[in-house]
C-alpha cells in the first residue's frame, strides 16, 4: 500500500545530533551499522578523527576518511534506545539503504520529550523500517534526500509523511534539515560519500 505524493521528504529518523555535519555523518553511520562486527579501536579511531574535525585544526585540503568498520563501529556505541538490528545496502556511490527495527516512542523518549497522545497511539511498539537516501554535498553545505522510506511495507510520502516530520521528526531533531542545503560547519567543504568509507574533505 503507498500513500501517494511527491510533495515531501523525510530525513533518516535514526539521526542523533550535535550539529548538522555530525548529522549528516551519524544517519549513515547508523545505517552501516549492522553491515560489520566492529572493535572498540574502531570506536576509539573515529572518536578522534570527529575531535580533530570539531577541533578546526585541520589543514585546508585535509581528507579524512571514516572507514565502514569505524562508523559501524560508533553506531554501535552511539545508538540511542529504541533502535534495533540495523541493516546496510551500499546502492551506487552518495546513496545508500538501511533498515532497523524502531520503537518510536521509546526513541523520542530517549531524546527526552513525551510522545503526544495521538503520535503514541500510532507508532506504538516496534516497527520495520526502511529508509533510502542521497546525500549531496559541495561548496561547504550537504542535502538529504530521502528516496523511500517503508515503515512495516507502508510506503510514506506526502500529507503522511509531512504529518511524521512536523510531529515526530522536528520536535525530535530540531538540526535536522529535511530536502534542503544546509552548511557544514568545522570548514567541511564537502562529504563524499563512497562504498567503502566516507571522505570529510576540509576547506579553508
Amino acid at each position: 500500500m503507498t500513500l501517494k505524493s511527491n510533495e515531501y521528504t523525510i530525513s533518516n529518523v535514526y539521526s542523533h545530533v550535535r550539529n548538522r555535519a555530525i548529522w549528516v555523518i551519524w544517519v549513515i553511520s547508523l545505517l552501516f551499522a549492522g553491515a560489520l562486527g566492529a572493535a572498540y579501536d574502531d570506536y576509539a579511531s573515529v572518536k578522534q578523527k570527529f575531535d580533530q574535525i570539531e577541533g578546526d585544526h585541520l589543514r585546508a585540503g585535509t581528507r579524512v576518511e571514516l572507514t565502514v568498520r569505524e562508523l559501524a563501529a560508533y553506531a554501535e556505541r552511539e545508538a540511542p534506545a529504541g533502535v534495533r538490528n540495523p541493516r546496510i545496502q551500499l546502492v551506487s556511490p552518495g546513496v545508500a539503504s538501511g533498515s532497523a527495527l524502531v520503537d518510536f516512542n521509546k526513541l523520542q523518549r530517549a531524546q527526552g520529550y513525551e510522545p503526544g497522545w495521538l503520535m503514541s497511539r500510532l507508532l506504538e511498539g516496534e516497527h520495520p523500517v526502511s529508509v533510502t537516501v542521497r546525500i549531496r554535498s559541495a561548496n561547504g553545505q550537504a542535502t538529504v534526500d530521502v528516496q523511500k522510506v517503508e515503515i512495516a511495507g507502508l510506503t510514506i510520502d506526502g500529507k503522511t509523511l509531512d504529518f511524521l516530520i512536523q510531529n515526530f521528526l522536528l520536535p525530535t531533531y530540531p538540526d535536522a534539515a529535511v530536502g534542503r542545503p544546509f552548511e557544514l560547519g568545522h570548514r567541511i567543504q564537502k562529504l563524499d560519500v563512497q562504498p567503502a568509507a566516507v571522505g570529510v574533505v576540509i576547506g579553508r
